[in-house]
């Protein structure tokens, strides 16, 4: 394989970077050319997503990464799941596009399923039924006769509206298709049944297209205004999540092998060839998402580090200075154990607090607890908190797919934290491969080198990935001393 350069956008809920991957006999380099912050905006009661300012930092990143590597073989964009804009009959973007954590979308939920109720909703789209997904805001935005719903022409979900703009292409890619919970995941198709029902009309979908498809090159226009050549652009799997575990470099592919991604949602699963549609999954609040090459992921959203982000924010306005990850990690691990958690997959944990130290400090009080009083104290119990709730609901994973879990990959911008790589094997009992850190980013260039024709699979691909990532390896240690805890966690829980 040829030295060759793939521009990569990784828009995650938080911020966002470009990277230029240099791929060069059969292993790749990465190297962040612009990073830049997405931070929602609250309009009128309304949380929205500043789409305009993040199409912005777009031309910005392809600006600056060609004028570094002129020669991009191709580039492709991935984004947080499930949320969309809608562009009318004459392409014109016709609102904000609204955050997953608007309240209006979450309120909503119980009058869609007087419609449709739950367990049918999860029967035809194979998803996680939880009021993040798309269909609870179109829904949301129908129930108010929206200028966006009256004069949509076509739905676009985020990946796919950054791609119109850059291309003036009008697409829709699977996997994050599958976030809005209008698809069927066994046929690859929007879900008659599910639009009929909620009386949403066929037309404003457009077709499904399946990562390492081109779409198009940068339209001419936006050429000539950044001063570059046109570039091709490739949709990858454009759900971060399903592109991380396309990136995954899977180190034993003869064991059962199930990854967690860490960030601001935490989110647990195994990769499968097809949706798994039971009783039990929908009970457990396991549900299916789109993988690239037509797989599936069996995967479980948990409220995650975003914990520990609304107490640093508190503690550094508290503080009136500065706080870093490393800093709240350092003082965390000098603190004994409180043996006090918290079900982090509480709604008040989900939701923006002006003072999250102080609505854990609540909670344990509610529950009996003994109450986290300082910094290291309360983010102790967050991180073992985390820890628990990934020992429960892989234990539910091994139960829904009959098969014992011998390999855990942990993935995302949480690896960072290695001691909670560490607490995660300890409690859980198995190996554990922490890394890399922008595991989305390899997912995303992956799905590049398909779409050039430079590999045929994902396994060739997930090679490159090993061959080119630095991993740690954290073996079980001490398993039994998170087993007491462990049984008081589940009492908790009940």
């Amino acid at each position: 394989m040829a030295s060759k350069n793939y521009l990569i956008f990784d828009f995650g809920a938080s911020n966002g970077r470009a990277i230029v991957a240099t791929v060069d006999g059969g292993k790749f380099s990465m190297k962040v050319t612009h990073r830049f912050d997405n931070r929602p905006v609250h309009a009128a009661g309304t949380l929205y997503w500043d789409i305009l300012r993040l199409f912005s930092e777009l031309k910005i990143g392809i600006q600056k990464s060609y004028k570094a590597y002129p020669d991009l073989s191709s580039m492709a964009i991935d984004t947080w799941g499930c949320d969309f804009g809608i562009i009318d009959k004459h392409g014109k973007l016709l609102a904000s596009p609204v955050h997953y954590r608007d309240q209006k979308r979450h309120a909503r939920a119980a009058q869609l399923y007087e419609i449709l109720p739950e367990k049918e909703l999860f029967t035809l789209s194979a998803g996680n039924t939880i009021p993040i997904m798309g269909i609870y805001q179109l829904f949301s935005s129908k129930q108010d006769q929206a200028t966006e719903f009256l004069h949509a022409g076509k739905f676009l979900m985020i990946p796919d509206l950054l791609n119109y703009f850059l291309t003036g292409t009008i697409c829709n890619e699977y996997c994050d298709a599958t976030m809005s919970l209008l698809c069927n995941q066994n046929e690859k198709t929007w879900e008659k049944k599910i639009l009929e029902r909620l009386d949403i009309p066929r037309e404003i979908f457009s077709e499904l297209v399946m990562p390492g498809t081109k779409i198009g090159s940068i339209q001419d226009s936006i050429c000539r205004e950044i001063e570059i050549q046109p570039i091709p652009v490739i949709v990858p799997a454009t759900h971060d999540t399903a592109s991380a575990v396309a990136g995954i470099p899977l180190v034993d592919k003869d064991k059962h092998w199930a990854f967690i991604s860490m960030g601001t949602w935490c989110i647990s699963g195994v990769e499968t060839m097809s949706p798994i549609v039971t009783d039990q999954t929908f009970t457990s609040g396991y549900g299916n998402a789109g993988c690239p090459e037509g797989r599936t992921m069996l995967v479980k959203y948990m409220t995650g580090l975003w914990i520990v982000q609304q107490c640093r924010e508190r503690w550094i306005k508290d503080q009136g200075k500065d706080l870093s990850w490393d800093d709240i990690v350092k003082v965390s691990s000098s603190m004994k154990s409180t043996s006090s958690f918290i079900d982090i997959d509480n709604p008040r944990f989900g939701q923006p607090q002006i003072d999250m130290p102080k609505v854990i400090a609540d909670n344990c009080t509610e529950t009996g607890q003994t109450v986290p009083q300082s910094m290291g104290e309360v983010a102790r119990c967050v991180y073992e908190s985390l820890v628990m709730k990934f020992r429960h609901n892989l234990e539910t994973l091994e139960q829904l797919t009959g098969k014992k879990i011998e390999l855990l990959h942990l993935v995302g911008g949480g690896t960072r934290n290695k001691l909670l790589c560490q607490w995660t094997a300890d409690a859980i009992g198995v190996p554990v491969i922490a890394g890399p850190t922008e595991t989305t980013s390899v997912g995303n260039l992956l799905m590049q080198l398909k779409g050039t024709g430079e590999i045929e699979h994902i396994e060739e691909g997930r090679q490159i990935s090993l061959n080119s990532s630095e991993v740690t390896h954290h073996q079980s240690e001490n398993k039994e001393i998170w087993d007491g805890p462990y049984r008081k966690y589940l009492t908790l829980l009940s």
